[in-house]
């Protein structure tokens, strides 16, 4: 039995519960997994898997104060490259300690080993910066980053005309990549109607509970059933009711699964983990990008464009009108494949 560290960035919950296919198809295939990560990845896989070891990282502790990526990351650069070093050392010690045989690194710069075989795991192989001047020079970081792993797995799909992420999953002259096709813990199944709305909140503060506010006070005043999830893992679940609009601080993935089954239309952030949710499930679906954050931004513009899901920005969210307009979009629904099972049954038999 191989023993699996798996190491999800805390930005948001989508690294976390992109994960989570991966870990229970590591255990349906006899590993043995522990987990490393902090902040709220840590709660919700800690809710998810009490019965697997789960290891703290150092926090990257990145906010969102500005609509500006680069004023954003920029003067946390310092903070962020001190984070990486700490958790390089702090796997370290976890791979002596615990006997790791290998490493599965959701966007964790800093988990990787020259002692076991490491995997990093991103959909952004290009990263989208506003500005041509630094576009080439951050993709060229990035890629130098990843070639310190022995192999990138991309949850995407590798034909261009399939793929969910676009420019962002583009091959850059990268080795040893998989694509993993849509990555998601959702399954479909039919199920009765319960919530004309569903919103569901993720991502870096304060943007988090910004328009957490704007949607409760726009949500409360709709002659709709309306579910908001706040997303806060690290908090004591609780349901408050506001007339028609029922709040309460997370869900487990099967009571998620469930409620954006019997939702009508899907209120999100365009993180990638969740469009991976919604076009398995086929839902309808307002996307409000995080502002200043170019990935969400791109994303939400793309299906936007294709018109397949409507796009909101945050400072000027109109709530009703979005619902009014959600008519005139698509949605998506695709089949998960079975990849994750072959690529997951290669990366064990090369650790033997």
């Amino acid at each position: 039995m191989k023993r699996i560290l798996i190491t999800p960035l805390n930005w948001g919950l989508g690294h976390a519960t992109r994960c989570m296919p991966i870990i229970n198809e590591l255990l349906k295939q006899n590993a043995e997994v522990i987990i490393a990560t902090d902040g709220r990845a840590f709660h919700l896989l800690s809710k998810e898997y009490p019965e697997l070891t789960i290891l703290k990282l150092p926090p990257y502790d990145i906010t969102y104060k500005s609509h500006n990526m680069m004023r954003n990351i920029a003067p946390q650069l310092p903070k962020i490259i001190k984070a990486i070093v700490t958790e390089h050392k702090a796997i370290q010690k976890i791979i002596k300690g615990y006997q790791i045989d290998a490493i599965i690194s959701d966007n964790r710069f800093g988990c990787n080993s020259s002692q076991v075989y490491s995997v990093f795991i991103t959909h952004q192989l290009n990263i989208q910066i506003p500005s041509n001047l630094v576009q080439p020079q951050v993709n060229f970081f990035n890629k130098q980053f990843i070639q310190r792993f022995d192999a990138c797995w991309v949850p995407d799909f590798e034909i261009e005309k399939d793929s969910l992420s676009g420019n962002l999953s583009r091959n850059i002259g990268l080795k040893n990549l998989e694509y993993l096709g849509a990555l998601t813990r959702m399954k479909y199944y039919e199920t009765s109607k319960k919530h004309d709305v569903l919103i569901i909140l993720s991502g870096p503060e304060p943007q988090r509970t910004i328009l957490e506010e704007k949607l409760i006070e726009q949500a409360s005043r709709l002659p709709l059933k309306t579910l908001l999830i706040k997303g806060k893992t690290e908090e004591q679940n609780k349901t408050v009711e506001i007339g028609n609009l029922t709040i309460q601080n997370f869900m487990t993935t099967t009571e998620l699964n469930e409620a954006i089954l019997a939702s009508d239309v899907i209120v999100t952030r365009s993180g990638y983990s969740t469009i991976m949710d919604l076009v398995v499930l086929g839902k309808r679906a307002i996307l409000i990008p995080t502002p200043g954050q170019t990935e969400q931004e791109y994303l939400a513009k793309r299906f936007e464009e294709q018109g397949i899901y409507h796009l909101q920005e945050q400072n000027s969210i109109d709530l009703e009108h979005a619902l009014l307009q959600v008519k005139n979009y698509s949605g998506y629904q695709l089949k998960k494949d079975e990849r994750l099972k072959e690529v997951v049954e290669e990366f064990l038999n090369h650790l033997k």
